[in-house]
């Protein structure tokens, strides 16, 4: 007998970043023991990339899942304000809960994907059906908001923000989180009774797409970021690195879009730097293994914030399964993540600090060998996508059978 999940997700392939690939690789990982259904606003991010639609909902079949994109407002400006935000979040939180309400009968268990917090309003219908409701929660939206300077901690939109945050929470059957850290986090922001609810599900990679076919020779000189380029990323640092590089030929190839492209463009442009930096900007997902095979060095520099403490940017577990040395900047659990692994340098998020780490990188091809070995290894026996998603499956399970559920704890590194 299979079990119906509906999970809501802001985002969902062919737009990028992170969440959107962990959904998808989520989705279709679950195996035959699930039917499952996906919720996602039509196609808008990043913002601009994507033409203006105005059908209600569009329907499309992806590996086995059926994916709902239902409609929402979508902003077509790079960066869009605040303002221009709430109603693609809102719109599309409401169109997926009246979904949920229409076709109550059609599902066993509910998960749904924050941030942004307003995927909560789908799940709360769940909660009020008596479906069993899981919240993946990623990263804690408003705090790194407040952190980020992208408003201010006494907004009455915190406010009320924080107020809907902990009856989602509270509501919730079970919470997801991609590190302890973030457990952690979860239950001091918004109540310690909470830490009972909470597994550990982490990113991953899917290791059948992302292989171990790098090497010194074919990489040259590239030094690879793929991702979101926004606030949250010490992205201006390793531009600025270019300049204490002593390699005359390496380059910096920055893959993906998001709001801070046009400022780092200028930043490049006035430090005349457009002979070492490339923007690529966006690519189809299905390319980002053959260009990581030809990059020598992968990058996953995070700002020093303790807010960002728990992140771990599932860039890092694709770098690792084409056996790519990282350097990473960031606190708390990248920092532990790339030092235990041996998989990379952890470096501070100054330009001297991230060009002396690259340069020790590019002058010793052993040691490229040697830390791109230990991180493949590690993400083939610990973080491969359709293992988590067995794990996913399994919390599922718990919820619509009544079983109990073994805690989890991310694995420990092993050392030779």
């Amino acid at each position: 007998m299979t079990t119906d999940c509906v999970i809501v997700s802001q985002r969902y392939p062919p737009e990028k970043g992170g969440n959107a690939s962990r959904i998808h690789d989520t989705a279709v990982n679950l195996g035959d023991d699930f039917d499952v259904t996906v919720l996602a606003p039509c196609l808008c991010y990043p913002p601009g990339n994507f033409e203006r639609t105005w059908k209600r909902k569009q329907t499309d079949r992806d590996k086995g899942v059926v994916v709902h994109r239902l409609w929402t407002w979508q902003p077509q400006r790079e960066n869009p304000s605040l303002l221009r935000r709430l109603p693609y979040y809102l719109i599309f939180a409401l169109h997926a809960a009246l979904w949920l309400v229409l076709n109550f009968r059609q599902y066993d268990v509910v998960m749904t994907s924050t941030p942004p917090i307003s995927t909560g309003f789908p799940g709360l219908v769940a909660a009020a059906t008596g479906t069993p409701w899981v919240i993946d929660v990623r990263d804690l939206w408003i705090e790194n908001s407040i952190a980020l300077g992208y408003i201010s901690a006494d907004s009455p939109l915190v406010t009320a923000g924080r107020a809907f945050q902990r009856l989602a929470l509270h509501s919730a059957d079970c919470i997801t989180v991609t590190t302890e850290t973030l457990g952690e986090a979860v239950a001091d922001t918004y109540g310690s009774e909470l830490r009972d609810r909470v597994q550990v599900v982490p990113n991953g990679v899917d290791i059948t797409r992302f292989s171990s076919v790098s090497s010194p020779e074919n990489g040259g000189s590239r030094i690879v970021y793929t991702g979101n380029i926004g606030s949250a990323q010490a992205l201006e640092p390793c531009i600025r690195a270019m300049q204490h590089i002593s390699s005359d030929d390496a380059v910096l190839q920055l893959v993906g879009d998001g709001d801070e492209v046009s400022r780092l463009k200028d930043v490049t442009d006035r430090l005349g730097l457009e002979d070492r930096v490339e923007f690529v900007g966006l690519v189809d997902r299905e390319r980002i293994p053959e260009i990581l095979d030809t990059a020598t060095i992968g990058l996953a520099p995070i700002k020093d914030s303790p807010e960002l403490d728990y992140a771990i940017p599932t860039k890092l577990y694709e770098y690792m399964a084409c056996s790519l040395p990282v350097v990473v900047t960031g606190r708390g659990e990248i920092k532990r993540f790339a030092t235990d692994t041996e998989a990379g340098i952890h470096t501070e998020p100054t330009p001297e600090s991230i060009g002396a780490a690259i340069d020790s990188l590019l002058e010793n091809p052993d040691k490229r060998v040697a830390m791109g070995r230990d991180g493949h290894r590690v993400v083939s026996e610990s973080y491969d996508r359709q293992a988590i998603a067995g794990r996913l499956g399994e919390v599922f399970r718990t919820l619509t059978t009544g079983e109990q559920l073994e805690s989890y704890t991310a694995p420990e590194p092993e050392h030779d």
